[in-house]
């Protein structure tokens, strides 16, 4: 028998255990390899992905301007997005899994779009909204500190705002004008006062001073109001002042406002101003001497701008019509409340009813035929008015009028547009307009875009050219449609009005508050499409501005519509633009003394 030797065992048994040893190598090799792609996916998925998302959502703390300080009351919290739902940085990948291209694909879309925004100066305004314990995200309104002689001293010089009437009485009890007595039970006994048709501009100024998001830095403001009255000013020098005179104050704002930190940001687009007037005294053609009103809205630096006024233009884009103030103006809800159930108990006698005067010198005005439709019905009811002692210069008189009513006529004024339109629906009374301008197209802010819900509309043609009989017109609406119009009237009430600039209504909106948010949306949309790099809409015309304002949610582009006669303008490019609005203008302040014009 063949003895192995001992140099052989012991080489086979090494060879044995030599292949142990290996196969326990590989696994710890296999292991460690393992737990470093782990530890590698982790720290780049989770702590860098982490760290980009936490970065993308802090503000700047600087702002934009260095000498703005945020009142105490109003001051955001130091990382106002800290706490936004949006981007949460607690969603963290786990450290034993691969993320999956979904959330790969959501964390770079987060931190593209974070850094597209932080690319813009208006940055730290819209990232406000993202802060969803702020009840004023994204509501921020910043007020400029103008110099006294823009607003304030005109008030001192109160007896020159108005060549025929003493407007000082008027700019009292913060614009509402001296208190009504309610003697004969018209009105409800607080919250009724003898408010000018113009003084919206102290009005809305001074019910901004209540605006619950104010601030004082002004990189975080969705808006920034500039409390200059352009109305008062204008009215000082439209009679037997050049044209230099005139425009000297709009100059002067525009000059001094370029000149802010604030103004750069957007180069006035985010800026807005208020003008208790209609837009044609602010749009002076030309620089003849015989032109009427000023300039301000052509001014290259307010066409950027956005200028709120009792009746604007259709055919321009920087202005946009608010409500005339009405004599209401309640200091609570309830007041509010109280005056609709009270509104709509109401018995109403009389069909219709129209108050107003007769407008000789314009040929196309069909108030004559209005007038004479009035005297000869047995269901309408008629207040003319006149130069000299009318009851159309007394608020109770044309208020219980209105009261009784079921349907109130409201054809054009010298203008598109009346004071009376807000009376009578303040009354319950449902408007009957004649031209789309003299509502529809004017206050898109504040008014249903189905006219139908609220008013009937009777093509001014039909009265003039086709001697249409109103009170057949009105008879054929039946009591139950009546009814729904009316309560829909009502239901309007607390958007028409002018809460006491003094107080604030707790959850109603007046008409300040609608006005203030559409601004405010206005500026929003347009930051958001420069973001973007694109515009809200296709091909825009600005002679086609009244189009727009109707278009429905998502429709960028117009074309034909039913209003275009109505809006229509001659080959010389002027029409209502120019001359006719011009004289219309010069009209309406002639008949001013007339009360209901």
């Amino acid at each position: 028998m063949r003895r192995r030797s001992p140099t052989n065992v012991s080489s086979e048994l090494m060879e044995k255990g030599g292949g142990k040893n290996q196969h326990n190598r590989l696994c710890l090799l296999a292991s460690l390899s393992a737990f470093f792609w782990i530890l590698l996916l982790y720290f780049h998925f989770v702590v860098l992905a982490g760290s980009t998302v936490d970065k993308s959502v802090k503000l700047d703390p600087t702002p934009l301007n260095p000498e703005s300080k945020t009142p105490a009351f109003y001051r955001l919290p130091d990382n106002p997005l800290k706490s936004s739902p949006s981007v949460s940085t607690s969603e963290t990948i786990p450290s034993n899994a691969t993320p999956s291209s979904t959330e790969t694909t959501r964390l770079k879309t987060t931190s593209t779009s974070s850094q597209k925004i932080e690319n813009f100066p208006f940055s730290r305004a819209l990232r406000t909204v993202e802060n969803k314990s702020d009840p004023c995200g994204g509501r921020y309104i910043y007020v400029h500190d103008l110099p006294s002689r823009f607003n304030e001293d005109m008030l001192k010089e109160c007896r020159s705002l108005s060549l025929w009437t003493n407007m000082c009485k008027f700019t009292t009890n913060a614009g509402m004008g001296p208190p009504l007595e309610n003697v004969e039970g018209v009105f409800s006994n607080t919250g009724w006062y003898a408010t000018n048709q113009f003084a919206v501009d102290v009005i809305f100024s001074n019910r901004m001073k209540q605006y619950e998001c104010l601030t004082n830095d002004s990189s975080v403001a969705a808006a920034i109001f500039v409390p200059f009255y352009a109305g008062f000013d204008i009215a000082r020098y439209l009679w037997g002042h050049n044209v230099s005179r005139r425009d000297a104050a709009s100059l002067d704002l525009v000059d001094w406002l370029m000149k802010r930190p604030e103004w750069g940001i957007m180069q006035g687009r985010d800026h807005f101003l208020v003008a208790g007037r209609i837009t044609w005294d602010f749009r002076r053609l030309t620089d003849e001497e015989s032109d009427w009103g000023n300039k301000l809205l052509f001014l290259p630096a307010a066409k950027n701008m956005s200028m709120l006024v009792v009746e604007s233009s259709p055919w321009n884009a920087n202005d946009f019509g608010i409500p005339y103030p009405t004599y209401f103006h309640p200091a609570k809800d309830a007041d509010v409340f109280t005056w609709q159930d009270r509104m709509r108990k109401l018995e109403r006698k009389w069909l219709f009813s129209f108050a107003g005067a007769p407008r000789p010198d314009n040929p196309k005005s069909i108030r004559g035929q209005i007038i004479d439709q009035c005297k000869k019905s047995k269901v309408g009811k008629l207040l003319e008015c006149d130069f000299g002692e009318s009851k159309c210069h007394s608020p109770s008189s044309i208020m219980q009028m209105f009261q009784s009513s079921l349907f109130c006529l409201q054809p054009q004024g010298d203008s598109y547009t009346r004071r009376s339109a807000f009376d009578s629906m303040l009354a319950g009374c449902i408007p009957v307009f004649f031209h789309p301008g003299s509502a529809y197209t004017q206050y898109t802010w504040h008014l249903p875009k189905n006219y139908t819900t609220y008013s009937v509309f009777i093509p001014e043609d039909d009265i003039r050219k086709r001697n249409v009989s109103i009170e057949e017109r009105l008879s054929q609406i039946s009591p139950e449609q009546v009814k729904i119009m009316r309560d829909n009237v009502i239901n309007l009430i607390p958007s028409l009005i002018y809460a006491d600039p003094r107080s604030k209504l707790e959850t109603l909106k007046d008409a300040f508050d609608v006005a203030a948010q559409a601004v405010i949306d206005k500026v929003t949309r347009l930051r958001k499409n420069i973001i973007e790099g694109r515009t809200e809409y296709d091909n825009f015309v600005e002679e086609n501005s009244w189009k727009y304002a109707l278009l429905d949610e998502g429709q960028r582009e117009v074309g034909g519509h039913e209003w275009d006669p109505f809006f229509s303008k001659p080959k010389d490019g002027n029409a209502d633009s120019g001359g006719s609005s011009a004289e219309a203008a010069k009209n309406s302040w002639k008949n001013e003394r007339r009360g209901q014009s």
